[in-house]
């Protein structure tokens, strides 16, 4: 079937016909009229040899017309073709009757053939092709046309012919025109199917994209029923409830989303105290300060996490730990905001209970540690009953050991009263250096003992701070007991205090067994001792840094710490100058 079919578009045509197709017209008609010249009494040949060479050069141009249609190579010589039939014509013509011959009309068949083809120079071809088939009789036969009408019969024919052709050459210009529109408009409309049919199946590849990724959300969405997630557009609407926001809230999606503003369920006091934290540029106007002071950070593109108070559809409240992020579409514009809520409710109360009970156990282990260090100090001082050498010297390792517990109780109870925010400072401008230097020089001792290297680098111009003297001391204490006790036999402890950017600056440096990157951000929490301590079986309950961190955030300032393990830790103690900001 396929073979059938291009046969067809090879001999007939597919844009435009072939030359077997335009030649066989002309060889129909001729043949016809060969037949009539042979078996019509009457219309036999006057002169058989011009007639014999018509058939001949009308064979020749079939002949060749089947060769230039099956070789697609030659296709560009057909036009010769009509030419040798002008030619052919003209002989047969000749031979049967000359100027009176009854088949001289067949000449505009190929006439046709030139004149279709496009530009105005054809129609001049076949004006001239006519003329030479009308005046062989006389050129080739050395007759010399003897009326006005046989002068007139080669111009004024050619010339009809011409305005024929002319005529037929500008139709098919035209037409050809209008197929050319035709089939660029068309092959627009294929392009424009093919795209349309292309962006269809994009579109519902996207789709089904777009409802996975909608049904993944979902799922994601609501496995989560602990936490309660609420999302909103600009403006605070709520288009976003999950399962954990019906159950924190007391409210199904459907009574929430599109109907309820996300800052309706917090407590109007707590929005105003923080829309006067933001302090706004003066003359920004500010539409929704409730609203506002929930996002503006998280709009700012800073996310953030704090504590509010949720008031539930029961107006009964409980406090959560919201952090709210930004919503983007695909240009970075914000359309709206995503809350994700906890309940530390329960977190907070059992935090209270824990830090009242170190107070409570703190206050009731140090009277009886006070009585016991006394009675202590009673018995070594007893003149009347003299003790022992081997009694003072057990008598010393219990004094030191009640000295220590008393110690840990002094930091259980500092915790307590940072946790339950009673802890107070007695600020004053002071001098940082001297404190420093006396931290160092109490740990000089122990430092020798553990065979530390412990060096100061003091500012060479005094540098005040407006702070507590005893909590910096205890601060600069714990810092460098840690750096000692971190370090191995043979290492450094440096402590430096230099002014950079309007803060103290107080760095202290060691070479000792250093600290995991990945439990940084945990080292300044109660109670955590980090993996590189524990292996190690240094001393230590977790208390002294979180205590430090305490102190130093209390004067306004930062802690921060550099490690690595095997090199050694540095921790940074950031205190603004007595000019900076007052406590």
């Amino acid at each position: 079937m396929k073979t059938l079919r291009s046969l067809f578009d090879r001999f007939v045509f597919v844009e435009s016909p072939s030359a077997i197709v335009k030649q066989a017209p002309t060889t129909l008609v001729f043949t016809g009229a060969v037949l009539v010249t042979l078996f019509v009494t009457g219309m036999e040949p006057g002169n058989a040899v011009f007639a014999i060479a018509g058939v001949i050069g009308m064979t020749v141009a079939t002949v060749l017309a089947i060769l230039f249609t099956v070789s697609s190579r030659l296709s560009g010589l057909a036009l010769i073709i009509p030419f040798i039939d002008l030619f052919a014509l003209g002989l047969f013509r000749m031979g049967t009757g000359a100027t009176t011959s009854l088949f001289s009309g067949l000449i505009i068949l190929p006439v046709l053939w030139i004149a279709v083809q496009p530009g105005l120079r054809y129609v001049l071809l076949a004006a001239l092709g006519t003329s030479l088939a009308l005046t062989l009789p006389f050129t080739l036969g050395g007759v010399v046309p003897q009326t006005p009408s046989d002068w007139l019969r080669g111009i004024v024919t050619p010339v009809v012919f011409a305005v024929a052709a002319a005529t037929v050459n500008t139709i098919s210009r035209q037409s050809i025109r209008r197929v050319q529109s035709i089939n660029e408009l068309a092959e627009e409309r294929d392009v424009m199917l093919r795209g349309a049919v292309d962006y269809a199946e994009r579109l519902s590849e996207n789709e089904e994209r777009l409802r996975a990724a909608d049904r993944l959300t979902r799922s994601v969405l609501d496995a989560v029923t602990e936490q309660s997630v609420i999302g909103s557009d600009v403006t605070g609407l709520i288009d976003v409830w999950n399962p954990g926001a019906e159950k924190m809230l007391g409210l199904k999606a459907s009574q929430a989303q599109g109907r309820r503003y996300v800052h309706e369920f917090h407590v109007l006091d707590e929005l105003l105290l923080r829309s006067k934290e933001l302090n706004y540029p003066p003359g920004e106007t500010v539409l929704n300060p409730g609203f506002s002071a929930l996002v503006e950070s998280a709009r700012l593109g800073k996310p953030e996490v704090r504590q509010w108070t949720y008031v539930r559809a029961d107006e009964t409240s409980l406090t959560v730990e919201v952090a709210v992020t930004r919503r983007v579409d695909e240009q970075g514009s914000t359309v709206g905001y995503i809350f994700v809520a906890t309940d530390v409710t329960q977190a907070l109360e059992v935090s209270r209970l824990k830090d009242e009970f170190v107070g409570l156990i703190s206050h009731e282990l140090r009277t009886p540690l006070s009585s016991i260090l006394g009675y202590l100090e009673l018995m070594r001082d007893d003149d009347e009953n003299p003790l022992s050498d081997e009694q003072v010297q057990y008598l010393g390792v219990a004094e030191r050991n009640a000295h220590r517990l008393l110690c840990l109780v002094g930091d259980l109870l500092f915790t307590a009263q940072v946790g339950s925010s009673t802890f107070s400072l007695d600020a004053s401008a002071i001098e940082v250096a001297p404190i420093v230097a006396a931290s160092v020089e109490s740990a000089l001792p122990n430092a020798a003992t553990a065979d530390v290297a412990l060096a100061w680098n003091g500012p060479k111009v005094p540098v005040l701070v407006l702070g507590d003297a005893q909590r910096l001391g205890q601060a600069c204490d714990n810092l460098i007991s840690n750096a000692i006790k971190f370090t191995p036999r043979g290492g450094s402890v440096t402590v430096s205090l230099e002014v950079i950017d309007g803060r103290a600056v107080i760095t202290v440096a060691d070479t000792g067994m250093g600290i995991p990157e990945d439990e940084l951000d945990k080292l300044f929490a109660r109670f955590f001792r980090a993996s590189t301590a524990t292996r190690a079986a240094v001393p230590g309950v977790g208390l002294g840094l979180s205590i430090t961190r305490a102190i130093v955030i209390a004067h306004h300032g930062e802690l921060s710490v550099e490690s690595e393990v095997g090199v050694g830790t540095q921790f940074i103690m950031k205190l603004p100058v007595a000019t900076s900001i007052p406590i």
